[in-house]
C-alpha cells in the first residue's frame, strides 16, 4: 500500500479528550467555547469518545483554548512527556528552548530550569515525545543516550519508557478507568440504598410489614435513619451530579447533571423539611421521598456504568490499532546496537529485526530475508516474503527469519499511524444527520426544565390532595426521565463502531460525511486496470505446436524477452522464473519496432512477436487461428514464437482479473446497485473483461476528462455515483463522483482525491464500504427513533398525562431506570455493528 501520510484533510488537527461532558447538551457548549478562541478554524465534539477536535490556524494558542474549555465548565486533558538531556541546560539554552517549545503546535506548558537536565512538556496532540525530541535536536541539544544491548533481555532497562510508548493507548482507555470508579461508587450507593428502599417501599407493597415497622420504630427515628442514609448516598456517590450540575445551572447552561441534581435535591430537601421542621408543611403533605432520591442516584449510576463499559467497547478498533505499534526497536548507531523506544527511532536508522518481533517503523530491507505477516494492512492471511529491497511496514510481525532494514518513515508518518489518524477522524466526524440532533439537544435541557416548572405549577393549582407532594413528584419525574444522552449518543456511537468495523475490513473513510453519503449511492462505476484487474501483465496461456517441449520453448522465449524492456517481456520473464526454469543467455539480438524481437539462444534462432512479425518472417499463424480468436475475445494479447524458422507456440499476455473481482461485482448487484466500467483501454479488451465479471455497461477508450463526462452522463440516468479507481488518470473522476473510492495500492494522487481508501487493494472492500455505510445509517436511524420516541412518549407520562383518566402517576424511580436504560439501549444497538453480517446488507 502507498503511504497515507499526506492524505489527511488538514495537516494536524488536534484531538483533545475533555472530561466532564455528561450529556449531549454539553457538546454545543464545548464546541461554541472552542470556536470563539482566536486561531481555531473549526471545532467538533464527539460525545461518544468525549473528545474535541480543533483545526488550528494562524494565531492559535493552546493555553487560550484550554482556558476557554475550563470556563465552560469542562476539563481538557493534555499529554505530558519527560525527556532527559546528556548535560544540564545553561541559562541561554533554557531561554531559547522555552521560546522554541512555546511555538510548538498544541503547547501548553513546560518545566525546565537552568542547571537541570530534565525537561517536562505538556501539550495537546499526538506523538508528543517525538515532537519534543525533534525540537531538542534542532536546538543542538543531545539526549541522554541509552546503553548498548547485552543479551536477549537487554530491553528490560528501558521499562521506564513504557509509559511514553503507551501514551496514545492510555488516551483511548479512560472509559476503563471510569468504569472502575463507577463500579466502586455504585456498590456504595446500592449498599446504602437497599435498607432504605426495603423499609420504605416494603411498607407500600406489604401492609403488615408497614404496621409492624410503625410499631417497632418511632417514625421520627425512622426518618432520621432515612436522612442519614440518603445524605451519605447523595453527597457521596451522587456528589458527581451536584458538583457538575449546580455550577452549570448557575452559569445559565444547564445540562443532564443539572436535571438530576435538581430532581434529587428537590426530593431530598422536601423530605428533610418533613423530617426536621414538619410544622412548615400541612399535615396532609408530610411525606418523605428519601428512597426516591437515593434510588434515582443508584439507577443513574448503574446506567453510567453500563454506558462506560459499552463506550469502552465502541473504541475497540482504535485501541486494537494502537496495540499493533511496537514499543521498542533494536537500532544500530555509531557501531553499537541499542534498544530504543520506538518513538526515538530516526529516519535513516538501521534496525535489526529478529524472529517473531514486531516491526517498529516503515522502511526498506537492506540485507537478510524473512516472511512477514501483513494481514493487518492487506487482510491477506499468507505471510509475504521479504528480501533486500522489499518494503516493510511498522506494526507487522516478522516470521522465522531475521533481517536489517533502513527506517524511512517514523512517528506520525508511518502507515499505521496514518491509518489510526484516518480512523480517528472518521470516528470524530459530524455527519449531516447529526446537525439536526445537535440543534435539538442544544435547547432540550432548558425546555425540560420549563416543562418541569410548568408541571409543578399546574398540579399545584389543580392537583389532588395532598397537592404539594403530588406536584413535586410529577416535576421531579419530568426532570429525571428526560435524557438527551441517548440523543447525543445515537449518531457518534454508531459512527465509532461502524468506522472501526470498516477499518477491520480494510476500509478507511477519509471524509466523515462519506459514511452517510455512500449509502445513497445507486451506481458504482469501476476503472478497469488496477481495480477490476491486477494492473500488471501476466503470462496467462501457452499452446505448443507439435514436436515442441514447453519447458525448453519457455526458456528460449524468456532468454529473448530478457533483452527487451517492454512490460510484456517483463511479464514473460517473471512467469518463466516463477516456474523455476533456467533462462539462458541470448546473443545477436535484433528488435523490430512494432513487430517483435529475435535472437540466438543455444545455437537456435528464436523469434517472438505479433502475427505480423511471423508473416514478415514468412511463417503462417493459421494453425493457431482458432486459439488466437478465443484469446482475443477474452481480452488477451496473443503472441507467437518461432524456433529455427518453425512456428513453435502461441502464448497470451494479459492483465488478469483480481481473484475477488467477479464475486465483488456479484455482491454489488445483489445489493440492488448498478455496476458500470469506464476505462481508457481499448473497447475489445474492456468488453471482454466486462463479460467475464458480469458488467453490462462499458465506456471504453476515454481520456481522464472523458471519464468525468461519462460519470456525469451516467449520474443523470441513475442517480448518486461512486467511482472506484487507482491511477493518476482516475483522480478527476474520483473528485467528480459523489463518493470517490481509491484502491490503496494505487497512486498517491488517486488516494488524495478520494473520500474512501481501500487499504487492502481488494475490490471486495468497496462492497464492504457500501455495506458498512448502509448498516451504520440504519443503526443511526434506529437509535434516533428510540431516543426521540422515548422522550416524546415518557415526558408527558411523567408530567401526569394519565393521572386524570387512570389515576396513574409515574414514579421518579421508574423515570431514573428508564433514563439509564435508554442510553444503554442506544449503545448496545450500536455495538451490534461489530458483529453484523455485512454480506446480508441489501438495498
Amino acid at each position: 500500500m502507498t503511504e497515507l501520510a499526506r492524505h489527511t484533510e488538514h495537516a494536524s488537527p488536534l484531538i483533545i479528550p475533555v472530561e466532564g461532558m455528561s450529556c449531549a447538551s454539553c457538546v454545543a457548549r464545548v464546541e461554541k467555547a472552542a470556536a470563539k478562541v482566536p486561531g481555531v478554524a473549526a471545532s467538533a465534539v464527539n460525545f461518544a469518545t468525549e473528545s474535541l477536535t480543533v483545526e488550528p490556524q494562524a494565531g492559535f494558542s493552546a493555553p487560550e483554548l484550554a482556558e476557554a474549555i475550563r470556563k465552560a465548565g469542562y476539563e481538557p486533558k493534555a499529554e505530558s512527556t519527560m525527556v532527559a538531556l546528556a548535560k544540564p541546560l545553561d541559562e541561554r539554552q533554557g531561554k531559547r528552548l522555552q521560546a522554541a517549545l512555546a511555538a510548538m503546535p498544541g503547547f501548553l506548558s513546560t518545566e525546565l530550569e537552568a542547571g537541570r537536565a530534565e525537561i517536562t512538556v505538556e501539550a495537546f496532540g499526538r506523538d508528543l515525545r517525538r515532537r519534543v525530541i525533534a525540537l531538542l535536536k534542532a536546538e543542538g541539544l543531545t539526549l541522554a543516550g541509552p546503553k548498548p544491548v547485552h543479551g536477549e533481555g537487554a530491553g528490560a532497562h528501558h521499562a521506564h519508557h513504557e509509559h511514553a510508548a503507551s501514551e496514545d493507548h492510555a488516551g483511548h482507555s479512560h472509559h476503563d478507568e471510569d468504569a472502575g470508579v463507577l463500579r466502586r461508587d455504585l456498590t456504595i450507593a446500592a449498599i446504602l440504598t437497599l435498607p432504605l428502599f426495603v423499609l420504605e417501599m416494603g411498607g407500600h407493597l406489604y401492609a403488615p410489614f408497614h404496621h409492624w415497622l410503625m410499631g417497632a420504630v418511632d417514625t421520627q427515628w425512622l426518618y432520621l435513619g432515612y436522612f442519614a442514609l440518603a445524605t451519605a448516598v447523595i453527597f457521596g456517590p451522587g456528589f458527581r451530579f451536584l458538583k457538575t450540575g449546580i455550577p452549570a445551572l448557575l452559569r445559565g447552561h444547564p445540562e443532564m447533571n443539572a436535571l438530576v441534581a435538581i430532581g434529587v435535591l428537590s426530593a431530598y430537601a422536601y423530605s428533610t423539611v418533613t423530617t426536621f421542621t414538619p410544622q412548615l408543611l400541612p399535615e396532609a403533605a408530610r411525606f418523605v421521598y428519601f428512597e426516591a432520591a437515593t434510588v434515582i442516584v443508584t439507577l443513574i449510576l448503574t446506567g453510567r456504568l453500563l454506558e462506560a463499559r459499552a463506550r469502552g467497547r465502541t473504541g475497540a478498533a482504535i485501541r486494537r490499532l494502537i496495540g499493533l505499534q511496537a514499543k521498542t526497536a533494536r537500532v544500530e548507531r555509531d557501531g553499537e546496537t541499542l534498544d530504543l523506544p520506538a518513538d526515538e527511532v530516526e529516519i535513516g536508522d538501521i534496525l535489526v529485526v529478529r524472529p517473531g518481533e514486531r516491526i517498529a517503523v516503515d522502511g526498506t530491507v537492506i540485507d537478510g530475508a524473512s516472511n512477514i505477516d501483513e494481514s493487518m494492512i492487506s487482510g491477506e492471511p499468507l505471510p509475504v516474503a521479504k528480501q533486500a529491497g522489499s518494503p516493510v511496514i511498522g506494526g507487522t510481525i516478522n516470521g522465522t527469519g531475521s533481517f536489517r532494514f533502513r527506517a524511512e518513515k517514523v512517528g506520525a508518518d508511518t502507515m499505521l499511524s496514518q491509518i489510526i489518524r484516518l480512523v480517528e477522524q472518521a470516528q470524530g466526524a459530524k455527519l449531516p444527520i447529526q446537525a439536526v440532533v445537535d440543534r435539538v439537544t442544544a435547547w432540550f435541557v432548558p425546555a425540560v426544565m420549563a416543562v418541569a416548572a410548568l408541571t409543578f405549577g399546574v398540579w399545584l393549582l389543580v392537583g389532588p390532595e395532598p397537592v404539594l407532594p403530588h406536584a413535586l413528584v410529577a416535576a421531579v419525574a419530568v426532570l429525571i426521565i428526560a435524557c438527551p444522552c441517548a440523543m447525543g449518543l445515537a449518531t457518534p456511537t454508531s459512527i465509532m463502531v461502524g468506522t472501526g468495523r470498516a477499518a477491520d475490513l480494510g476500509v478507511l473513510f477519509r471524509k466523515g460525511a462519506a459514511l452517510q453519503e455512500l449509502q445513497a449511492v445507486r451506481l458504482v462505476v469501476l476503472d478497469k486496470t488496477g481495480t477490476v484487474t491486477k494492473g500488471r501483465p501476466d503470462l496467462t496461456d501457452i499452446r505448443l505446436a507439435d514436436g515442441f517441449d514447453e519447458a525448453s520453448v519457455l526458456s528460449a522465449i524468456a532468454a529473448v524477452e530478457a533483452r527487451s524492456e517492454h512490460p510484456v517481456a517483463e511479464a514473460i520473464v517473471s512467469a518463466v522464473a516463477a516456474r523455476g526454469l533456467s533462462v539462458p543467455q541470448a546473443t545477436d539480438v535484433q528488435a523490430s519496432a512494432g513487430y517483435g524481437i529475435e535472437a540466438v539462444v543455444d545455437g537456435q534462432r528464436v523469434a517472438v512477436g505479433a502475427d505480423r512479425f511471423m508473416q514478415k518472417l514468412g511463417l503462417s499463424v493459421e494453425p493457431f487461428a482458432a486459439e488466437a480468436e478465443r484469446l482475443g475475445d477474452e481480452g488477451k494479447t496473443p503472441l507467437y514464437a518461432a524456433i529455427d524458422g518453425k512456428l513453435a507456440a502461441i502464448l497470451a499476455v494479459a492483465d488478469p482479473l483480481k481473484p475477488t473481482s467477479r464475486e465483488a461485482i456479484a455482491r454489488l448487484k445483489a445489493m440492488g446497485l448498478t455496476v458500470a466500467m469506464v476505462t481508457g483501454d481499448n473497447a475489445r479488451t474492456a468488453h471482454a473483461i466486462a463479460r467475464q465479471v458480469g458488467i453490462d455497461q462499458v465506456v471504453a477508450e476515454v481520456l481522464p476528462a472523458g471519464k468525468v463526462e461519462a460519470l456525469r452522463a451516467l449520474k443523470e440516468k441513475t442517480g448518486n455515483v461512486a467511482f472506484v479507481g487507482d491511477g493518476i488518470n482516475d483522480a478527476p473522476a474520483l473528485a467528480e463522483a459523489d463518493i470517490g473510492i481509491a484502491i490503496g495500492t494505487g497512486t498517491d494522487v488517486a488516494i488524495e482525491s478520494a473520500d474512501v481508501v481501500l487499504s487492502s487493494g481488494d475490490l471486495s472492500a468497496a462492497v464492504d464500504a457500501i455495506a458498512v455505510s448502509r448498516a451504520t445509517m440504519t443503526n443511526i436511524r434506529q437509535n434516533l427513533f428510540w431516543a426521540f420516541g422515548y422522550n416524546v412518549a415518557l415526558i408527558p407520562l411523567a408530567a401526569g398525562a394519565l393521572y386524570p383518566a387512570f389515576g396513574i402517576q409515574l414514579s421518579p424511580m421508574i423515570g431514573a431506570g428508564a433514563m439509564a436504560l435508554s442510553s444503554v439501549f442506544v449503545l448496545t444497538n450500536a455495538l451490534r455493528l461489530r458483529t453484523m453480517d455485512l454480506q446480508g446488507e441489501r438495498a
